[in-house]
């Protein structure tokens, strides 16, 4: 009988020991204080809403364009991997584009901003860089880019923005974008002064005609209305990529190669724009 008391007394401490050990284990002694955590420096929600490096390296097309600010992957990348202005970048191609379902939710934006790198050689076609497709307008398309009648030292430059176009006829655009360099452009429309505002290479270059000012018949545009924009087009424009809008034979993919592409909810000031010059990104 004694024996069994002792077993049952060393039981019982072998058991008391264990769970002591154990609540030991349990316990987060170095619990972060509030706030001290990593964060995404580019959270969805942001003014970033679209931003693809095309960086990755993998043997999936869709993985090596995707957009960091929500993980929206690509529908259709057909565009091959090449050295960027910083890591990998998008080799252009005749008839092909990149695909994204959606460019998040830059719907929501009142003001924006676009933002990307490009490296190309003089060639005779009329190329279209990208498009936010958009089924108000005729050409379905609320945002682009058409860049023709390259020399190595200017060229013809037309963007549009919900059909209201900035215009560099007759080769009036003059700067290197056909140099064979990198070379970094952007795009900023400011709701509060209605201004849309082109840079290149980190530099404002003077807006031709109404200096920028978009109008809504006679008044400015003020806010944006990108409630209808749905899928976007990177490297080409709409029927490289097998959405509706002309398709006339003329209207050729980007054949160069592009980087680092951003989409803003906001007017980038000047020292933004410079800094991504600057910083290659």
């Amino acid at each position: 009988m004694k024996y069994i008391i002792n077993y049952k007394k060393s039981y019982l401490i072998l058991l008391a020991i264990s769970l002591i050990f154990t609540l030991y284990q349990c316990q987060k002694f170095e619990r972060p204080a509030l706030g001290d955590y990593v964060k995404d420096n580019q959270p969805p929600g942001g003014p970033l809403k679209f931003y693809a490096a095309f960086d990755g390296t993998t043997s999936d097309p869709l993985k090596n364009a995707v957009d960091s600010i929500r993980a929206n992957f690509a529908a259709d990348n057909p565009l091959k991997s090449v050295a960027g202005v910083s890591g990998k970048a998008l080799q252009g191609e005749d008839g092909k584009a990149v695909k994204y379902s959606s460019a998040n939710d830059i719907k929501n934006a009142t003001s924006c901003s676009i933002s990307f790198w490009v490296n190309n050689v003089v060639n005779p076609n009329t190329e279209l860089y990208f498009s936010l497709t958009n089924k108000d307008f005729w050409h379905n398309s609320g945002a682009f880019l058409l860049v023709e009648h390259a020399t190595k030292d200017s060229c013809t430059f037309k963007f549009a923005l919900l059909d209201h176009w900035i215009e560099y006829t007759d080769k009036s655009f003059k700067r290197p974008l056909f140099d064979g360099n990198w070379h970094h452009i952007a795009f900023t429309y400011n709701e509060t002064d209605s201004k849309l505002r082109v840079y290149f290479d980190g530099k404002e270059v003077p807006t031709p005609g109404t200096s920028g000012i978009l109008k809504d018949g006679s008044n400015p545009l003020g806010k944006l209305n990108l409630k209808n924009s749905a899928s976007l087009v990177i490297s080409g424009w709409n029927k490289h990529a097998g959405i509706d809008g002309p398709g006339d034979d003329w209207i050729k993919s980007f054949s160069g190669k592009m980087d680092q592409f951003r989409l803003y909810g906001k007017t980038l000031s000047d020292a933004e724009v410079l800094a991504l010059y600057n910083s290659k990104m």
